[in-house]
């Protein structure tokens, strides 16, 4: 029989769970660290001395960066300032040299006029010329017209990208003034200016970071605006460009992300003439053969 006593006893599973609290693989490793011993005092002197040295080499290292970039970002602001003035002369002279370029052809144009306007033939030959130079945007356009405004919406208008936060984008794009601009072609204009700059052969418009250039000129005005000025029938062509898919874009541009987008009839708009291209080759009448190539310096 089982003693009565028995029963009171603990399993020794339970009295090893209660009593022996670190396993054998726990006590093991103990062991091993005492076997290999501690680290002497002075080799934990030596440590810190270490760890503190390296502290101190890197934040030197640290300080000496930051005032170095400190002391470059003035020359920096310099040299920014120094390149936008030098752009700012630049552009000034180049526009000199575009008045004097015109006043030349002006004074070119009235001597051919004279010369040729003596004779029939040569009157013949000046009204093809002029409906070529008319056809080319060679000579200034005046006339009645439409009026095409396109504004980016508010806070998006800084060109120059300098300041407009990374990834935001343009809500006007090249694209558009394309599209805009073939549109009022089709509507039956003569002549098409976007801002200060004809458009005619040779001429591009394309996006150069934040901003549109046309013939390598900033197309908006400070406001952000785009001002797209066609000469022609101004009603035939207000009733063709409502009804073009230009049309419908930028007034779903315009209600999608606010940008002002406006069309107005003008009793009379005065267009310049497309800027001028280099002659680089040309091929004498008359001639025959290769060999009558002239070619102009690039």
């Amino acid at each position: 029989m089982t003693q009565p006593g028995s029963r009171d006893r603990v399993p020794s599973l339970l009295r090893s769970l209660l009593y022996d609290h670190l396993d054998p693989g726990y006590a093991a490793a103990a062991r091993k660290r005492v076997d290999a011993g501690t680290p002497s005092p002075r080799a934990r002197r030596i440590a810190v001395v270490w760890l503190v040295v390296g502290t101190l080499l890197v934040g030197m290292s640290l300080g000496l960066a930051r005032g170095f970039a400190e002391e470059r970002a003035p020359d920096a602001d310099q040299v920014r300032a120094s390149l936008q003035a030098e752009i700012r002369s630049a552009q000034a002279r180049s526009r000199e040299l575009a008045l004097q370029r015109d006043a030349l052809a002006a004074e070119s144009a009235a001597a051919r006029s004279q010369a040729l306007d003596l004779d029939a033939p040569g009157q013949e030959l000046l009204s093809t010329l002029h409906r070529a130079e008319h056809a080319a945007g060679a000579v200034p356009v005046s006339g009645p017209g439409l009026v095409v405004m396109i504004t980016e919406p508010p806070g998006q208008r800084d060109l120059s990208g300098a300041s407009r936060p990374t990834g935001q984008r343009n809500t006007i794009l090249d694209r558009d003034l394309q599209i805009v601009v073939n549109a009022l072609w089709q509507a039956g204009a003569e002549a098409v200016a976007v801002g200060d700059v004809r458009v005619g052969p040779g001429v591009a418009i394309r996006q150069a970071g934040s901003a549109i250039l046309v013939d390598n000129r900033v197309a908006a005005d400070s406001s952000g605006t785009y001002v797209i000025s066609a000469v022609g029938d101004r009603r035939a062509m207000q009733s063709r460009f409502i009804a073009s898919g230009a049309y419908i874009r930028m007034s779903g541009i315009s209600q999608l992300y606010g940008a002002a987008f406006t069309v107005r009839e003008e009793p009379e708009i005065t267009l310049p003439a497309a800027p001028a291209r280099e002659v680089r080759s040309a091929v004498r009448l008359g001639t025959e053969g290769s060999g009558t190539d002239e070619e102009g310096e690039p």
